[in-house]
């Protein structure tokens, strides 16, 4: 503590201690003067109230708040940005129907997001038999992933936003092939059958909302180990060299929006395997709350969405699959309607 710190203290101190000292010998000065009134009537008719000469007891002065010391760095980390930033770069992509972020670590999106109203499913501009599925250019070449990365892989290139939702355009149609939209999917039994089956349903909800937006991408989640119990995230990578990752869930989370300026907004979120599902399983048992989505994938999809808009997805309709024969849902590309309305719960 500093001297003047301390001559501070000792001065108020002194101060303080003569000011009650005064007080106290006042005090016993009026109980010696027989005038004075008594303790049950201090204030009598015929008397004045005592006025107090004695100071008031000083405040004492707050202690003086040292000064931070200013540091001068010898080091400037932030310099290495003159060579270039390290990252990460998400490589945000708005295309004609769908918007995306890439990770450039695993090849794979992010997430792709996509918009969907009845007209833009009736309409009938594209077809899929004119489309190929390219490499996205606008990804530096070391971190897109390649079309010999799938050859003989063993997964299906797996939109994220299918084909089938951009039938309003030929353009449109083609961007849903750019790598950027895939990722590595088990073909029988999961991308050619029950995520299929939900792309329909999601279609389907149109029938109910007049815009409905959803959000697609992979999951890399633990798994325990069978040996020690200890959970472990492992996943294959393919290509050559291996380098593009197989997810092993994919999540989509939906908004159904009823069209009106602040009106309701009914979400869904749901976590599938990137694995075979049997057709028979019901869809609401892959249901999750959107916040276990936003834990294991560090996504925030609904942060400016007000609880009192919130309804959820599967109380306001039935949330069960139309399962459809592979061929037959091709047959929509060419421009079929969305058949077979959800139903309303009872």
């Amino acid at each position: 503590m500093s001297k003047t710190t301390l001559a501070i203290i000792a001065g108020v101190s002194a101060a303080a201690g003569s000011a009650i000292t005064a007080s106290i010998l006042a005090s016993r000065k009026e109980s010696s003067n027989p005038s004075q009134a008594t303790p049950t009537d201090p204030y009598p008719s015929k008397a004045t109230p005592p006025t107090s000469t004695s100071p008031p007891l000083p405040v004492p002065a707050p202690l003086p708040t040292p000064l931070r010391k200013e540091i001068f760095p010898p080091v400037n980390p932030t310099g290495v940005f003159q060579y270039g930033f390290p990252g990460p770069i998400n490589d945000l992509r708005p295309n004609l129907s769908t918007t995306s972020s890439f990770n450039r670590q695993t090849r794979n999106p992010h997430w792709v997001a996509e918009h969907i109203t009845p007209a833009s499913l009736l309409a009938n501009n594209g077809d899929r038999r004119h489309s190929s599925f390219v490499e996205d250019e606008s990804v530096p070449e070391k971190f897109r992933a390649k079309l010999h990365d799938y050859f003989r892989s063993g997964y299906d290139r797996g939109h994220q936003v299918p084909a089938a939702d951009a039938k309003w355009s030929q353009d449109a149609m083609d961007q849903t092939f750019l790598l950027t939209n895939m990722c590595p999917q088990v073909g029988d039994g999961f991308n050619r059958d029950y995520w299929a089956h939900f792309e329909d349903f999601c279609r389907r909800l149109t029938n109910h909302y007049p815009s409905v937006r959803i959000v697609t991408g992979p999951l890399y989640l633990p798994r325990r180990d069978h040996e020690d119990g200890k959970w472990r995230v492992s996943y294959e990578v393919i290509g050559n060299p291996p380098n593009v990752a197989v997810p092993t869930h994919f999540y989509k989370v939906i908004f159904a929006e009823d069209g009106k300026t602040g009106g309701d907004v009914s979400m869904g979120a749901f976590v599938l395997p990137n694995a075979k599902i049997d057709n028979e399983k019901p869809l609401q048992s892959f249901e999750v709350p959107v916040e276990a989505i936003e834990r294991a994938s560090g996504l925030e999809f609904a942060s400016k969405l007000p609880a009192q808009r919130r309804k959820k997805l599967c109380e306001q309709i039935t949330c069960s699959l139309l399962v459809r024969d592979y061929a037959d849902r091709h047959k929509d590309l060419m421009g079929r309607a969305p058949p077979n309305k959800l139903s309303s719960p009872m």
